[in-house]
């Protein structure tokens, strides 16, 4: 079972490793990757970072000439079209990876939604679980030939702890009656956390190992995006991201990293021998998260939300996984 996995492994690695360190002497030349988001935020760092370290990459943007001109200057780095709320898009954009022939050693499904309101897409689904989830679950699911054809092949969903405050909403995952953004958001992580359960259930016999990501909060990122209206400036404050002057406050320990540091665990996941045999789990600070049953629900009205960021138990239900998987190729009509 997972949670028996689910258990530090002591790695060499710290909240405060960045993923240069992580990377540092592999060799990854000849490995191809596909990064969801990788121009903008944690995407941009690891696009970054694995490129150093050898990787071909293909940068799945939503808008290809704003991604280019933010990745000029970085080597091995290729863009297509990708928008996770299109199937259209998502179908093509596999078809062409497929018809390019070559091989995915790493899959990274980072690009979501911004949240704190509730918008729909085209079909009426709620568009974080349809961005982060249902989009990353078609593509995923479509590029199953390549990332069989690479004999060894890494699927890293970046989660985050805020899976902790919220289930799947069986009956309701649209939000269609009391939306929450806090919900709606951990419950996209949550779902991010069993697609790799699920994933590593049923592929990890085609050599494809996948797992779940909580990078940590990276506070230049989180600044860096205001316009996306999930938090002000007095509420960035008051959650000790930022200090009275507005500069950010780096505290890796308390999960308050740099860019270099929060993508740490995202490399990790996609590229370290540290992990082989391993598959399924979920991944903080460039190890295995310990499992902590204590529950975690919605924060009380008034309330600053606790952070606690190791591994759920909803999130790792086999059970639940698997019911997801077939909730969500109900939702995409498969």
């Amino acid at each position: 079972m997972t949670t028996e996995q689910q258990r530090p492994i002591g790695t060499p690695f710290t909240a405060a490793s960045t993923a240069d360190e992580v990377l540092a002497g592999l060799d990854l030349t000849g490995r191809h990757a596909v990064i969801t988001g990788g121009a903008g935020g944690l995407g941009l760092e690891t696009t970054r970072a694995l490129s150093k370290a050898g990787a071909t990459i293909t940068v799945a943007a939503r808008d290809p000439q704003r991604a280019a001109a933010i990745l000029a200057g970085i080597d091995r780095v290729d863009i297509d079209r990708l928008d996770l709320l299109e199937p259209a898009s998502i179908d093509a954009f596999a078809g062409r990876y497929l018809d390019s022939g070559r091989p995915l050693h790493m899959l990274i499904n980072s690009a979501g939604n911004a949240y704190g309101r509730r918008t729909l897409d085209t079909r009426g689904y709620e568009a974080g679980f349809a961005a982060f989830h249902l989009g990353h679950f078609q593509l995923t699911r479509a590029l199953h030939p390549a990332l069989r054809a690479a004999h060894g092949a890494r699927i890293v969903n970046v989660s985050s702890g805020a899976h902790r405050t919220s289930d799947i909403r069986w009956d309701d995952p649209h939000f269609e009656h009391g939306y929450d953004g806090n919900l709606a958001y951990g419950q996209t992580k949550t779902a991010g956390v069993l697609f790799a359960v699920e994933l590593d259930r049923r592929w990890s016999a085609d050599g494809i190992r996948a797992f779940s990501v909580h990078p940590g909060i990276s506070v230049a990122s989180t600044l860096a995006h205001p316009d996306q209206g999930t938090f002000t400036m007095a509420q960035l404050q008051a959650m000790g991201l930022i200090d009275e002057h507005g500069a950010p406050i780096i505290d890796p320990e308390h999960e308050k990293k740099t860019p270099q540091q929060a993508a740490a665990t995202i490399v990790f996941g996609a590229a370290s021998p540290l992990l082989d045999g391993i598959g399924g789990v979920y991944l903080k600070n460039s190890d295995v998260a310990p499992l902590d049953p204590t529950p975690w629900g919605p924060t009380p009205v008034g309330e600053e939300p606790v952070v606690l960021t190791d591994a759920a138990p909803h999130a790792l239900d086999p059970k639940s996984a698997q019911r997801l998987w077939e909730l969500s190729e109900d939702l995409l009509r498969v």
